[in-house]
């Protein structure tokens, strides 16, 4: 009798292994995506993968620099299965510390230009953000615009608005102008905007924007999705600073406009790397480019997905094709001319 019961109590316990080997490979298709984003068409996004695919995304949320933290610390203990933040800059550390791994897919090396990527497909771009000079349609002549290096102009003294050198928009722009044009000519661009400073940089990209309604400068350097963010804002008054201004793309007789993107990358340790793969062949499928792009007012990198009518409205542009590698590889020396030259 004891031997009987000791049989059956074994094979309950075969039984209920087999079912927790169950669950766990039903559990693998779960992804844990650590995000720097915060959109609502982001989470709608992921809603529409999961009833696609079947496959689960838990969202963790916080800065870029607090989940390359977290990335660091946690080792190869780390949940994450993917890494999606905005500027390449950040990529590029994440790709430093050995927090990313190659993603190789036929799909996104043939819809991502290789500008947008990284070289080993250790991250890709997801959405554009062009850097471009916004300016008061009532005292500005735009047929006086014509570059980033122009804005050293003595005629734009007391005029230009920007935000902070702390901020890493601006520190990639600094790079890609170290990139184009060597040190010594981006450290004279430098002091120079310093010198035309309309005020002392405060503020994100928007409150550049409504500096300009309210007198304080005539034009500011700021991300093309933030003018969007204004213009379809609920606030009356970010809605009339957004349409005081007019968008002017720069260096288009040159190498370009400065563009940066919001990019994903495979974590080092991701426990579903195939599946993580999948999602982002997704993201840059046509269908969510134009998500992207309608929702965000971000640049799609898909070149089959269409913009936006209010992007479109501001007219086509040539960009900097610049590999975005380079603002990270760059960012170290930008920051340290900034201090030279005393860009708060």
């Amino acid at each position: 009798m004891l031997r009987r019961s000791l049989i059956v109590v074994f094979t309950i316990m075969l039984i209920s292994c087999g079912n927790d080997k169950s669950e766990i490979e039903e559990n693998n298709q779960v992804l844990t995506l650590y995000t720097h984003r915060h959109y609502d068409t982001d989470k709608e996004i992921f809603k529409a993968f999961e009833e696609k695919s079947g496959i689960k995304i838990n969202v963790v949320k916080a800065n870029a620099d607090e989940l390359i933290q977290k990335m660091e610390s946690e080792g190869d203990q780390s949940p994450a299965d993917l890494l999606l933040t905005v500027d390449a800059g950040r990529l590029v550390r994440a790709k430093s510390k050995n927090l990313l791994q190659a993603a190789n897919s036929d799909i996104i090396s043939s819809i991502v230009p290789a500008h947008l990527r990284d070289q080993d497909n250790f991250w890709f771009g997801l959405t554009k953000r062009a850097r471009v000079i916004v300016y008061d349609k009532n005292k500005i002549d735009p047929s006086e615009l014509s570059t980033y290096e122009d804005l050293t102009n003595d005629k734009w003294k007391n005029k230009l608005l920007i935000r902070s050198s702390g901020n890493i928009y601006n520190q990639s722009l600094m790079a890609s102008i170290i990139a184009n044009n060597g040190e010594e000519v981006a450290k004279d661009w430098a002091a120079g905007i310093v010198n035309n400073f309309a005020r002392t940089p405060k503020g994100n990209d928007r409150d550049q924007v409504k500096s300009i309604l309210a007198g304080e400068g005539e034009l500011a350097i700021i991300n093309t999705y933030y003018l969007g963010k204004l213009i379809n804002s609920l606030d009356p008054i970010e809605v009339e600073a957004g349409k005081a201004v007019v968008v002017f793309f720069p260096n288009q007789e040159d190498r370009g406009t400065h563009i940066n993107i919001s990019g994903i990358g495979v974590a080092k340790f991701a426990p579903n790397k195939e599946n993580a793969i999948k999602f982002i062949e997704y993201l840059i499928s046509k269908e969510v480019q134009e998500k992207f792009a309608s929702a965000n007012y971000e640049y799609p990198v898909n070149a089959e997905a269409s913009s936006s009518e209010l992007l479109n409205s501001w007219g086509t542009f040539k960009e900097d094709k610049l590999n975005l590698s380079k603002l990270g590889e760059l960012n170290k020396k930008a920051v340290i001319l900034f201090d030279e030259v005393k860009w708060q």
